[in-house]
């Protein structure tokens, strides 16, 4: 090991993103259990405040962490941490979905997606808070740049520990705006990759017709690297120089909802794409796009509340009023024929949905209304997302705005279905372009 390497590094190993973390430990200039007790001391640091692990274990993780750098195992995310949202089983760890009802559940496995990422030479670093059943009720998780402000959710506890760089890899789950609203208000890129992709055997199930994992990091590369961990094959860097992409810029008929300021980001944004070289088109989506918001609603509703039927016979107070009162409701008082027709609304919107991009490799939206909220009793407006998660298209948010207060605005970039690699390469130069 270069020992000067180490020393020089120490003091900020918990702010390196995977894939330096990758490169350094290979090199044998760092070991696994420096990079592991740098976050562990970050998270010592700032967790009374931010409020962003559901459970950690220190011991249990150094000495895996040991077991890494004595082995002779190596993999795409040799001595990297990782932390994993609450929601998603852990053969040691407990797994309490966000509520009273499983208190000290202990799952007997892995969830697909730890066991690829441990695989993969990676550490499990901790279980992230959660919404209640990855719902609306929050968690205990502070906006890591101002506690008095949402991190957002349900993917909550994941955003603000990556923003806050206690793990530079974390997953979280959407079902409506669940990873990217808070990776956006914890200034974190954040992924939702084309529907179906990832594998979600062990993850709670709120409505499987649009239940995606969610990945979120401090770099494209990152998302790229362990969004390939996820799928089983070998990871292939993104190119050095991407192309310069065609954008389209897609306002939505929720634009009104937008914050003015975040508006004029995102036009200003569009502005100094144009200048570095892009081209940029107003892409308006059909007037029938209008109705997926409430197709989302009764799609995701009738499900959970299906999901959820043992909970709800067994456990009713054990489940919050805001839960009881909202999806839940929504989806007992849903008609098996209302699902339907929302079903089938919702997939004649996606067959049609290539159409709208046009010869646009992405196109430019925004990842939420604008900062997040003052207050910890909501986690903000869902519906910037609701669009792009029903039709099942890939999404990133990047972080390259500050709102009127100087906390982290993202702005939100869409693929067509599996173009997730494009998207990559897109982002990629978009965020060069306005950082």
């Amino acid at each position: 090991m270069n020992i000067g390497a180490g020393k020089k590094l120490s003091g900020r190993l918990n702010e390196l993103t995977a894939t330096e973390i990758v490169r350094l430990v290979s090199a044998g200039e760092v070991t696994c259990e420096a990079v592991v007790r740098a976050c562990l001391e970050r998270i010592a640091q700032r967790e009374p405040e931010v409020g962003a692990w559901h459970y950690l274990n220190p011991e249990q993780v150094i000495a895996k962490a040991r077991d890494i750098d004595n082995g002779s195992k190596r993999g795409p995310l040799i001595g990297v941490p990782f932390g994993i949202k609450d929601i998603i089983d852990s053969c040691d760890m407990p797994t309490e979905y966000g509520s009273p009802i499983y208190r000290g559940h202990q799952p007997k496995n892995d969830a697909t997606c730890i066991a690829l990422g441990r695989k993969a030479g990676g550490l499990l670093l901790g279980k992230t808070v959660t919404t209640e059943f990855a719902n609306q009720y929050p968690g205990k998780t502070r906006n890591p740049f101002d506690p008095t402000r949402t991190p957002g959710g349900s993917s909550s506890g994941s955003a603000a520990a990556v923003g806050d760089c206690m793990v530079p890899l974390a997953i979280g789950t959407q079902t409506t705006g669940s990873t990217i609203r808070p990776a956006s208000f914890c200034g974190t890129f954040g992924y939702r990759p084309t529907y179906g992709d990832l594998r979600c055997t062990g993850v709670k199930e709120a409505s499987g017709s649009l239940d995606t994992l969610g990945l979120i990091a401090r770099s494209v590369e990152d998302i790229a690297l362990y969004r390939e961990v996820l799928l089983g094959i070998e990871p292939q860097p993104l190119p050095a120089v991407p192309r310069i992409p065609t954008i389209g810029f897609c306002r939505t008929h929720l634009w009104p909802v937008i914050e003015p300021y975040t508006q004029k980001l995102l036009e200003d944004a569009a502005q100094a794409l144009r200048k570095a070289g892009a081209v940029v088109k107003e892409i308006t989506p059909p007037p029938e796009l209008e109705r997926i918001e409430d197709a989302h609603r009764w799609i995701s509703s009738f499900e959970f509340a299906r999901n959820f039927t043992w909970e709800i016979e067994n456990h009713w107070e054990g489940i919050s009023g805001r839960l009881r009162g909202g999806r839940i409701k929504d989806g007992l008082s849903c008609t098996y024929e209302k699902y339907v027709e929302s079903r089938n609304f919702a997939e004649k919107c996606r067959m049609d949905f290539g159409q709208i991009f046009g010869d646009c490799d992405v196109l430019l939206a925004a990842s939420a209304t604008g900062e997040a909220p003052v207050g910890t009793n909501s986690t903000g407006n869902v519906s910037p997302s609701a669009i792009w998660t029903t039709v099942h298209v890939p999404v990133m948010t990047i972080p390259v705005f500050k709102g009127p207060h100087g906390l982290p605005v993202g702005a939100q970039l869409v693929a067509r279905r599996n173009d997730d690699r494009k998207l990559f390469s897109s982002a990629q130069w978009i965020y060069r372009q306005l950082t």
